[in-house]
């Protein structure tokens, strides 16, 4: 997500790097080269001229502290506009009214289907709603069936009038249905084109008088680049939307639609996209994308995953067992799982400042824990507890079970003495343990 954008960011703020104070010459050279960056990101000339000339007066306008070197004044301008530049504040939906209805609007092939159904999942799994997700994408073959699929999966109920073509009807019938029954949410997934036609237009346009949503979402797809933008326009000159989703943010994007989005429609984005599973989806924090545009990481959404699996009686049984020494490789499992349920393991490494750059290149996909997986279930419910007596011949046992190799084996047990160690130091030594780990990792002594 935005590596390209990061990339050529950081090169152009490395002209203020070194420099004494900030000048009208070296800050002119700086602003050139962000507005290519942004360019090249596909945002459109004026928006990131508006932008340059934005920072270049902020810039000039700034007295230096001492404390502050010109280069990090200049990330933190470029990143307040970023952030004021893709909407500033968080923008949140409206779910009050009992039931809420949000109609999703959008072109063939921007993953609005799929999104409805991940919407309904949020909304299910992390505000305690009951969601009812309506098939009225009549003509796509095979729409109503895939949104019946993803709704089992999901465990949300699907409404759908098989041989209906009519899809305000059907939307009608289904705001009707969530008022008879207990469904507190009602997410209408409409037809999409290959393009903008009027009868489209029409169409969803008589589904919003007839069922008046709480929330119009308009869905693209963000690798389309400045066409998702022209498209969100057009869409918006009609139907007059609350928000934007942007898909596939995930993909080989240059970034310029979430960059510029905001600005033409004057709607906010609200959720992004962010691969193929049901929970690859985040809310839109604007100042948190800067933050991860500029490379510094995204620290605060690290911690709320973190949180949402966080079970408080779990962790002070195994606080309890770090301290006695007793920490094992069920334990060690236990914490995997944790893991693996808070999304992609790159996408959460790219979320540690630092860490994007650095993970450019690495390849690590879903199956990340597979093999450390395959060695622990290869072991016997007695290895499991006691890890100590894992000697040669049990270790070449496990390999062969697990379909590794002994130096795999030997690494993954090296690792968890480590972790038993350091844990058991957190556990000892509290917050300043704590503080003198973070203190060796970030290299100071």
């Amino acid at each position: 997500m935005f590596e390209g954008l990061s990339e050529r960011l950081e090169r152009s703020l490395k002209v203020l790097k070194g420099q004494g104070r900030i000048s009208e010459i070296n800050v002119a050279e700086t602003v050139k080269e962000i507005r290519k960056a942004l360019l090249e990101a596909d945002v459109s000339y004026k928006i990131a001229k508006d932008f340059t000339t934005t920072v270049k007066e902020k810039a000039l306008g700034q007295n230096v502290l001492t404390a502050v070197s010109p280069s990090q004044l200049m990330v933190k301008i470029v990143h307040d506009e970023l952030a004021a530049l893709m909407g500033g504040e968080t923008a949140t939906l409206n779910t009050k009214p009992n039931p809420s209805v949000i109609l999703m609007s959008g072109l063939q092939g921007s993953g609005k289907t799929t999104f409805s159904a991940k919407l309904a999942s949020y909304l299910k799994t992390k505000q305690g709603k009951t969601p009812l997700l309506v098939a009225c994408d009549v003509y796509r073959p095979a729409a109503i069936e895939q949104l019946k699929v993803l709704g089992a999966e999901i465990g949300v109920d699907v409404y759908a009038e098989e041989g209906v073509l009519d899809p305000v009807k059907i939307a009608k019938a289904a705001v009707k249905l969530a008022h008879e029954k207990a469904y507190n949410v009602v997410i209408v997934d409409t037809a999409g084109r290959l393009a903008i036609d009027e009868q489209m237009m029409n169409e969803i346009a008589n589904i919003k008088s007839a069922i008046k949503p709480q929330e119009t979402l308009f869905v693209v797809d963000a690798m389309t680049g400045q066409d998702a933008v022209n498209t969100a326009k057009a869409f918006n000159d009609r139907l007059d939307f609350d928000g934007v989703i942007l898909t596939k943010l995930d993909g080989d994007t240059r970034g310029g639609a979430a960059l510029t989005i905001r600005t033409v429609v004057e709607k906010p984005i609200k959720f992004v996209g962010v691969g193929e599973k049901m929970d690859a989806l985040d809310v839109f924090h604007p100042a948190r994308m800067a933050d991860r545009i500029l490379g510094m990481g995204d620290i605060v959404s690290l911690v709320e995953r973190a949180q949402e699996q966080f079970d408080e009686a779990e962790a002070k049984i195994l606080q309890k067992k770090i301290a006695k020494d007793q920490f094992n490789f069920n334990d060690f499992l236990g914490q995997i799982k944790q893991i693996k349920k808070m999304g992609n393991v790159k996408d959460l490494m790219g979320m540690i400042p630092g860490m994007s750059k650095a993970m450019k290149n690495v390849d690590i996909d879903d199956d990340a824990f597979k093999n450390i997986e395959s060695i622990i279930f290869s072991m016997t419910p007695a290895e499991r507890e006691n890890p100590s007596i894992l000697n040669g011949s049990r270790r070449k046992r496990l390999a062969l079970g697990s379909g590794t190799n002994i130096q795999e084996v030997n690494q993954l047990i090296k690792q968890f003495d480590e972790t038993r160690k350091m844990m058991k130091m957190m556990t000892k030594g509290g917050g300043k343990a704590m503080a003198n780990m973070m203190n060796r990792m970030g290299g100071r002594r």
